[in-house]
Order: C-alpha cells, then sequence, then structure tokens
C-alpha cells in the first residue's frame, strides 16, 4: 500500500515516485513523531541506500529530488531533528581525549594546537573515526568514548601535527573508514604520517573484519573497488578483498559492529 507521503508527491507534482520510495517511509514516520534521528547518512543507509542518497543530489537523484519534495511539503523545517554532521574542515574535532570541563565535542582551531601539546589527558587509547556523520552518531550514542574525527581526507597540518604530539605522548590510536578503495587510501595516508603500529592501527578494521564485511554486507560498485596504490601491506591486503569481492562498505553499515568492537578495544591495557 502506497504511503500517504508517496501518494501525495504523485498526486501533487505528476511525476512517478523512484522504486526506494518505499524505503524512506519509515524515516518520514520518525519524522512525523518526533524522534532525533542519527546523521543523514546514517539515515540513507539505515534505509537500505547508500550514505550520501539523501545529501548529494548527485548520488540517487530521483531519490534525493522525493525526500527534499516531503521534507519542504509534508514537514516544517522545525519538525526535521536530526543529529547534525557538518563539522569544521580546518580543525580538530574530538571527543573525551583532553582532560577539560569544556562540552564535547571539542573543536580546536590552528591557533590552539601548539597549546594542546602537553594539555593533560583524560584517555590513552582513542578512536579515529573517518566521516564526520558517524563520529557525530557514535558520540551521540557513547559520549563517553575517546573519538577523534577524521574528517574524511582532510589532512590540515594542525591536525597532522597534534596527532604526532599524541603519539609521542604514548597515545593508542586505531582506526574506522569507509570500506572503499578511497576510504583504505586514506586510511594508508593517515598511517604513513603517524608512522605508528600497523596491527594497532587496524585492531578494529582488520584485514579479517574488512573481508567479512564486504562480503557479508557489501554493495557492488567497479568505480568504489577499483584498485589504487597505497603503501602498507595490510592496506593492500584489505585493498585486494575489495578488489576480489567487488564489494563495498560504508561506515554507517557498522555502528553495530563497531560498538561492540570499540567496547572491548577500550578496556585493553
Amino acid at each position: 500500500m502506497p504511503s500517504r507521503y508517496l501518494k501525495r508527491y504523485v498526486a501533487e507534482t505528476g511525476k512517478a515516485a523512484p522504486k526506494e520510495a518505499a524505503r524512506l517511509d519509515s524515516l518520514f514516520n520518525r519524522i512525523a513523531a518526533g524522534e532525533t534521528l542519527p546523521p543523514r547518512g546514517q539515515q540513507a543507509v539505515e534505509a537500505g541506500l547508500t550514505a550520501h542518497s539523501l545529501n548529494d543530489a548527485q548520488e540517487n537523484p530521483a531519490v534525493y529530488d522525493y525526500y527534499q519534495w516531503v521534507l519542504a511539503h509534508c514537514f516544517t523545517e522545525q519538525q526535521v531533528d536530526e543529529v547534525p554532521a557538518k563539522l569544521i574542515g580546518m580543525a580538530f574535532i574530538c571527543a573525551n581525549v583532553f582532560e577539560t570541563d569544556l562540552p564535547q565535542p571539542l573543536t580546536l582551531n590552528p591557533w590552539q594546537i601548539t597549546a594542546m601539546a602537553d594539555f593533560p589527558l583524560r584517555h590513552h587509547r582513542i578512536i579515529i573515526v573517518e566521516n564526520n556523520g558517524v563520529f557525530a552518531w557514535l558520540h551521540r550514542r557513547h559520549p563517553e568514548w575517546p573519538l577523534i574525527d577524521q574528517s574524511g581526507n582532510d589532512f590540515n597540518s594542525a591536525y597532522v601535527m597534534l596527532m604526532r604530539t599524541l603519539v609521542k605522548r604514548g597515545v593508542h590510536f586505531t582506526y574506522l573508514g569507509d570500506l572503499d578503495s578511497r576510504g583504505i587510501q586514506i586510511a594508508d595516508h593517515l598511517l604513513n604520517e603517524l608512522a605508528i603500529d600497523p596491527a594497532e592501527f587496524t585492531a578494529l578494521q582488520s584485514p579479517a573484519n574488512v573481508l567479512k564485511w564486504v562480503t557479508l554486507k557489501g554493495k557492488s560498485d567497479s568505480q568504489r573497488t577499483r584498485p589504487v596504490t597505497v603503501k602498507a601491506p595490510v592496506f593492500q591486503q584489505e585493498l585486494n578483498s575489495l578488489t576480489l569481492v567487488k564489494k563495498f562498505v560504508e561506515q554507517e553499515q557498522l555502528i553495530t559492529e563497531y560498538e561492540e568492537l570499540i567496547t572491548a578495544w577500550l578496556k585493553l591495557k
């Protein structure tokens, strides 16, 4: 049975709804119920779409247009309550890394980096998260966890400088990112910048887990699983899994797996 959103769209626009329209019914019902929603990329993945389907008009134009039309015509702006993923690009964004009474997450601009070099630390085991939205959602669900937002591929000098300083102070990092060619390349680049133990850096996103996740949860896309150049053998192994299976997995698909793995990793000494 077509939903009231779909019926109204067809009646008022005279257009056929996209074939994936029904997947958004649950999302629209949650908005109508006043629920706080995860970041938009997480919403898309939970609806069975790729992460950028609801915030990038080029990813899936028909779905994007339908989604935007329903938001504009069936809800007020105040009704849409979602955790934002728009974080400042030229900054160091973290949660529960430094010992401070300031509200978390903490956003440091490049001028503050030097002053943080010897600032007291709250934790010495920290998870780096590639995507803004996943960082924001994990922090919302687990406000006590020590997280750093890697901000996609934004390797600004201030970010790298502070990360290297934390390594010298004995901080242990592990990394979680998209399992596609570009995501593996980003992880490889950061590992090279920090020059730390590859085994610990991939303790959660291990080659075995990568193969399992792309096999069980992967989506087909030749462009996102194309061969690219990486330096670390561990990431070459993970890249080989993508190109062999020819499937990718987005971070938003792995929240449940992340929660179990992170909980256990943080308990290690």
